[in-house]
């Protein structure tokens, strides 16, 4: 056995540790590989159904409606082992994050959504924010939201509302509302993360009950430790997770492929060439090393939460860069595997192929875009970071 595939992902979460979880990332990577997701763009709802069996979805519900209270980074560590399966498996997955965004609703409205257990499907579409009239009950909602990844799925949908008000627009608001209440136009035609069904929703004429909506980067009205954990930073890691586990899962099929495959020139294998030796050796140090950066700065992060301490900005900022780092870094070291591979990583039934393009669209998400490291780099020089950032 190879050791540094077997130890690749040390230090899993507790509930990945068993033979049903491996059961069922199996089954994920083999209907991956088959191109059920990717044919269908969304993820199937058996899977999504597995998910709840396996505790995604409560994994960060607070105890007293059902959940686990996990920490960030049992989380993330949980989302980089099903994105090592598919990486749409896992960006679908990582939307059991939504405890982060919910918690800024009523604590009354809350208990609603768990009144039947913890295992709450969210998803939801933010951007643009669509003018909303107030009307007697709450508000009006009509509009298109995009990139709405998981709502094929989910059980309850969020979307961005401006509430007018005069001919003002009040603070930014999520409306939460049964996914019954929205249309899902199946827009989601991309080159890789195709399985997210990040389609479009439309709503129409739907009034939304004032105490179903909160203001996007409200103060949460849960008070247990996980809520005070950088939320922004945290909705950034559990994508950029997703780049990690599609990385491991490209180095795993080149490793699986080296000894093998028989070069049609004549060459070598793959696996006794001086050079791929020396790339191989390079990407997999690289892949550590980001990965190594990015727990480090939760279980910084966190220990401040746990000790009762505000994050301090610094370490924000470090939870910030370095998941941008390891978004980089992964796509780069999938990107090294496809060209290691020759020509049998170019065809679009090429696992190889699929984790590169999957990586790639990772890092074009606005939340890991160049403009972190320019935050980043303010805030090392003592200047402080462009606004929303931290």
């Amino acid at each position: 056995m190879n050791p540094l595939k077997a130890t690749a992902l040390d230090a899993i979460a507790p509930q990945t540790n068993d033979e049903r979880f491996e059961a069922m990332l199996n089954d994920v990577r083999t209907r991956a590989r088959q191109g059920e997701f990717d044919r269908q763009r969304h993820i199937s709802q058996d899977v999504i159904d597995a998910f709840k069996s396996h505790g995604i979805y409560r994994s960060l519900v607070p105890k007293r409606f059902g959940g686990d209270e996990a920490s960030p980074g049992d989380f993330c560590r949980l989302i980089e082992r099903i994105s090592q399966a598919d990486g749409s498996a896992g960006w679908v997955a990582s939307f059991g994050m939504s405890p982060v965004y919910l918690a800024a609703l009523p604590l009354s409205t809350i208990a609603q959504v768990y009144a039947d257990g913890p295992d709450v499907v969210f998803a939801g579409g933010i951007f643009p924010p669509q003018p909303a009239e107030r009307v007697e009950g709450g508000f009006k909602v009509n509009g298109r939201w995009k990139y709405s990844s998981g709502s094929m799925g989910a059980t309850l949908l969020g979307v961005g509302i401006a509430p007018k008000n005069g001919d003002k627009l009040d603070l930014p608001r999520l409306a939460v509302m049964p996914r019954c209440e929205a249309r899902i136009e199946e827009t989601w035609d991309t080159v890789g993360l195709l399985g997210t069904g990040s389609h479009d929703l439309v709503v129409e004429d739907v009034v939304v009950p004032e105490d179903w909506t909160f203001v996007r980067g409200g103060a949460p009205t849960l008070d247990e430790a996980f809520f005070r954990y950088p939320s922004l930073s945290f909705a950034t890691q559990v994508l950029s997770v997703v780049g990690l586990g599609v990385a491991r899962a490209a180095l795993d099929e080149l490793s699986g492929m080296a000894s093998g495959r028989i070069s049609v020139t004549g060459a070598p294998a793959l696996a006794d060439r001086p050079l791929a030796q020396v790339e191989i050796a390079k990407a997999e140090a690289a892949l550590r090393a980001a990965r190594a950066f990015f727990y480090e700065s939760i279980e910084q992060a966190w220990g401040h939460v746990l000790a009762g301490d505000a994050v301090p900005a610094q370490v924000t900022n470090l939870l910030r860069l370095s998941s941008t780092h390891a978004t980089r870094v992964a796509a780069d070291v999938a990107r090294t595997a496809q060209m290691l591979s020759g020509m049998s990583g170019v065809y679009n039934d090429s696992p190889l192929s699929r984790c590169v393009n999957d990586a790639q669209v990772v890092t074009q998400h606005a939340f890991m875009g160049d403009v972190t490291y320019q935050s980043a780099g303010a805030m090392f020089f003592g200047k402080p970071p462009l606004p929303g950032y931290l």
